[in-house]
């Protein structure tokens, strides 16, 4: 299993490298429909190609890659091939250059894939974690003030906590520019970095996803100075979610449906037997990084994370007004970001979509 996903990740990684640089969005992303119910598939798709991150933000993913859940609800006629990213920004570069089908996402990816799309490309079809991000810095650092003229980190510029990370700062008077220069510099960059340039006390703090967050924590003796959740109501808010291209959605509905069913039952299997789904989620990303965590990082980890279906709509709405405040996405309607059609079908109830699902139910 693991060779075959390295293989897969080299082939879409080489794809992605020859259309990235012009990947825009085609005729073949329009969709036919306003939602998933509407289509019908006869036959399981040949594949679906997935990115996700090797974070603990996407514990739901990496445990059902791992454990062979999401291959299994796919079916033996559908092969599962996975991508592992750093950040949203290069899954959504992927998704329109045609090498993804599906991606696990923040909130700030998601809203910029279809607002550049007018729309068209991506619908967001289930959640998968809330929580799961903070603000870590030097020890010595004890107010906000203190963060003029440093050097902070996010993952990649655009992503969601890079939006958060703006959007704090501005909310306390530190304003950044769109390439992050201001009165506190905001550095995109890989997470691994971000700890190795910690450590080495040559930034000022990250606001990364976990297990970064943990990590700079402890191993790099830092503080958390702001958890994200201290900033959202009743401490919810999405990290995490699930989009898939809208015409894939259109032609394999059946096949997005036992993806969704097998991110059900991997999220039931890690509720049901914690200890064990940490066991599997570290050998994983031993697997993905080169390096398992430490039994602390990743307890300190799952205790900040909710594993939700629930994409928490309500708050992507929150983040879509913090994105166009930046500049870094464009103003835009957001109506039929969400089709939660198979995602209710197979909870059985009703899932709140905050007003944005489509438009119209029936017409194209």
């Amino acid at each position: 299993m693991s060779l075959l996903r390295a293989a897969s990740v080299a082939l879409s990684a080489a794809a992605l490298a020859l259309t990235s640089a012009c990947a825009t969005t085609s005729d073949s992303a329009r969709p036919a429909f306003s939602s998933a119910a509407q289509a019908t598939e006869t036959t399981p798709a040949a594949e679906l190609r997935l990115g996700y991150f090797a974070n603990v933000t996407h514990a739901g993913a990496v445990y059902g890659v791992g454990a062979g859940t999401y291959q299994a609800a796919l079916g033996a006629d559908t092969a599962l091939r996975t991508q592992v990213f750093n950040a949203g920004p290069a899954a959504v570069e992927a998704l329109f250059a045609g090498s993804l089908d599906a991606a696990y996402l923040g909130p700030n990816p998601s809203i910029n894939a279809f607002v550049k799309s007018q729309g068209e490309a991506v619908r967001i079809v289930a959640g998968a974690t809330s929580g799961g991000a903070s603000l870590v810095v030097q020890p010595e650092i004890t107010g906000i003030e203190q963060l003029r003229g440093t050097i902070l980190a996010t993952p990649q510029t655009g992503g969601t906590q890079d939006v958060a990370l703006r959007t704090w700062l501005a909310s306390h008077g530190l304003q950044t520019d769109l390439r992050g220069a201001g009165d506190a510099t905001i550095r995109a960059q890989e997470n691994a970095q971000t700890l190795r340039e910690f450590q080495a006390g040559r930034i000022a703090g990250g606001w990364v996803p976990e297990p970064w967050a943990s990590r700079l924590v402890l191993e790099g003796g830092g503080k958390v100075l702001v958890d994200e959740k201290t900033l959202w109501p009743g401490g919810r808010f999405v990290t995490t979610q699930l989009i898939v291209r809208t015409q894939y959605l259109r032609d394999h509905p059946q096949t997005v449906e036992a993806l969704i069913r097998g991110q059900v039952e991997a999220d039931r299997a890690i509720a049901a037997d914690p200890a064990g789904a940490k066991r599997v989620i570290n050998a994983e990303l031993s697997t993905l990084t080169g390096k398992a965590l430490a039994p602390a990082t990743i307890d300190r980890a799952f205790a900040s994370i909710e594993i939700t279906e629930d994409p928490v709509a309500s708050s992507l709405r929150t983040s879509a007004e913090h994105g166009f405040a930046t500049g870094l996405v464009k103003q835009a309607d957001l109506t039929g970001i969400y089709d939660l059609t198979i995602l209710r079908k197979v909870l059985g109830k009703d899932v709140d979509d905050a007003g944005l699902g489509p438009a119209t139910e029936g017409t194209s």
